[in-house]
This record gives C-alpha cells, structure tokens and sequence, in this order.
C-alpha cells in the first residue's frame, strides 16, 4: 500500500518534471527517463481508453442503425398517405376540371343547337311572312282584275246598249228574215235526220252492235224531247232583246271570219261541250260491242251534230260544225277510257277549257 503510494507519488513529481522542463524549452537527459514503464502504462492506459471509446462508438451505431432506419422509414411511411392524399387531390381537381370541361361542352352544343333552332324559326318566319304577302299581292291582283273585268264588262254593255238603239229598223227586218231563214233550215235538217235514223237503226241491228244501238236511240230520244220543248215555247224574238244585241266576238273558221254576240258565242261554247258528251258516249258504246276504232263518222249523233241548238243567235252550220269538233275528241276518250281532251262532272263529260279556247279561239273587240 506504502508502495503504490509512493509509486504514485513519484509519477506525479515525474511528470510535474516534465511539464516544467517542457515549459522550459529545456530537454532532459536520457537518465531523466527513469519511469519509462510508468509512462508505457500511461500510453497503454490511454490506448485502452481509446479502444474502448472506439468499441463504444462502433456499438452504438450498430444499435442506433435500426432505430435510425426505423426513423427514415417512419417519414416514408408518413409520406405515402400524404403522397396518396396529394394524388387524390389531383385526380379530383382532374375530374372535376373534365367535367367542367364536358359541361361547357354541353352548354357550346345546347347553345350551338339553340341558335339553330333559332335560325330555322326565324327562316320559317320569313317564308311565312313571304307567303302572306304573295298571297295578299295574289289577292289585290285578283280584285284588282275583277274590278277592270267589271269595268269592262260594265262599257261593254254601255255599248251594246248604244249600238242596240242604234239599230235601224231596217236592219231588225234583215235579222229577223235571217232568223226566219234559219228556222226553216233547222226544221228541215230534223225531218231528214229522222230518215237517216231508220237506216241507221236497221245497220246497227245488222252489225249486233247493241250498245251503240241503244245509245242512239237515247241520244234520238233527247233530241226530240228538245224540238217537244222548242215548240211548246213561245218564243217571239222580236221581243228578245239579247237577239238584236250587237255583235262583240269574232272567230275565224275554215279562211272566214265571223261574228256574234255575247249569247251566240255561249251557245257555241255549249256546242262544243254537247258534242263532246254525246261522244264520249258514243266511244264508250263502240268499246264495249268491240268494234273497230274511228268509226265515230258513221254515228247518227255526229252526222245529226243539232242536240242542243235552239235555232237562234248562230247559224245551224256553225253550231253543228263545234258540236263535231267535240263529238270527235269526246269519242277518243270514251273508246280509249281516258281523260285527255275532257273531265267527267255532274252526271256529265264535258271538255276542258284550254281545249275549248283553242277549238274556237274567240277573240272579243
């Protein structure tokens, strides 16, 4: 015990020597060196001192690797919900910005089909509107048209009724031995057509043409039930003002011109329509005894042409001349079961009025 104190001691006074010698600047001698083996357990001492702070400090990194693992690994792990939050968030803003997206799109359309929709009304509109004011000029153009055919149609008879009291009375003598005339004419023109009729009616028996057989009886029939009614009239055309009435139509025939007033050119119109209903029927008759076409000449209607003339305001020539004109036509559509020259209307057949115009081609002055 005494000893290690000592030995303590001693080191102590050694080393207190060296620090003043160091100090100094002064160097000791080799024999200064006397505890050499104190200050090799020093060294030793302060080696194993050092060995073990380096122990130490490798043990201590091996046991805080896990927990610093453990530490990074808790940031990452705490990153990944925020990661997920933040990527959620993104996909949100990114559906909510394609719905945008498609909601504008919608609204472009709805406006885009509204506009056209709008269009199209205010097209439809226009037309409309363009409609009405055709319609309307139509409808002044029709009054104003009906007004100049009422003006006209007002002078002209102012002037017929000037021109009738005109009339000499010498020229009422040659219109009424005209007429005269032309009874006579047409009374002999039935006697000699009532001859026609037997031979004609024993031809057709012979032919075993039964449909246009009873045709021509009808059609003889009412022809003598019109000269029946004729002659049971008392009719003095002396007393008939529209028969002195002047002449105010003109139409040409065969390289003649002729003319007549407002109540013979009817009666021409009527003419023409007659013959065209008696034709048709004649047609009609033919087709079903299946006889050849074209044989419409031959009829004892088209050769007698006067159901329907009255005797007055036209000659007996010229209204069975029309009524030809229109027995021919009305035989082609009867026997051909067509509508071209006529139409069929209230029990009767009677031509079309463009066909009309062009067969007489009256023309007023």
């Amino acid at each position: 015990m005494l000893q290690m104190r000592v030995s303590t001691f001693m080191r102590m006074l050694v080393a207190v020597v060296i620090s003043v010698v160091a100090a100094a600047g002064l160097s000791l001698p080799a024999h200064a060196k006397q505890p050499a083996n104190a200050q090799q357990e020093d060294q030793k001492d302060k080696q194993d001192k050092q060995k073990q702070e380096k122990k130490q400090k490798e043990q201590k990194p091996a046991k805080q690797e896990p927990q610093q693992r453990a530490q990074r690994q808790q940031p990452a792990q705490q990153e990944q919900p925020a990661q997920r939050q933040q990527r959620g968030q993104q996909q949100q803003q990114q559906q909510q910005q394609a719905t945008q997206q498609q909601q504008r799109t919608q609204r472009q359309q709805q406006q885009a089909a509204q506009q056209q929709q709008q269009q199209a009304t205010q097209e439809q509109q226009r037309l409309l509107r363009q409609q009405q004011q055709q319609q309307q000029s139509a409808t002044e153009q029709q009054r104003a048209r009906r007004r100049q055919d009422a003006q006209t149609q007002q002078v002209s008879q102012q002037q017929q009724a000037a021109q009738q009291q005109q009339l000499s009375q010498q020229q009422r003598q040659q219109l009424n031995t005209q007429q005269q005339q032309r009874l006579v004419l047409y009374r002999q023109q039935q006697q000699s057509q009532d001859r026609l009729w037997t031979q004609r009616a024993a031809l057709l028996q012979q032919q075993r043409r039964t449909a246009q057989y009873r045709f021509q009886q009808q059609y003889l029939e009412r022809r003598r039930q019109q000269i029946i009614d004729q002659n049971a009239r008392s009719y003095d055309y002396n007393n008939d003002p529209n028969f002195y009435s002047a002449a105010n139509y003109r139409y040409t025939r065969a390289g003649r011109s002729y003319q007549t007033n407002q109540y013979g050119a009817d009666l021409l119109r009527q003419a023409v329509n007659n013959g065209y209903d008696e034709g048709f029927q004649a047609g009609q008759a033919d087709q079903q005894d299946r006889w050849r076409s074209g044989n419409y000449q031959s009829s004892y209607a088209y050769q007698d042409a006067n159901y329907g003339y009255t005797g007055y305001y036209v000659a007996q020539s010229e209204y069975s001349y029309y009524f030809r004109e229109g027995f021919r036509r009305g035989y082609e559509d009867g026997y051909n079961s067509r509508s071209q020259y006529g139409s069929y209307s209230n029990g009767n057949y009677s031509i079309l009025s463009a066909v009309l115009s062009q067969i007489l081609n009256l023309s007023n002055f």
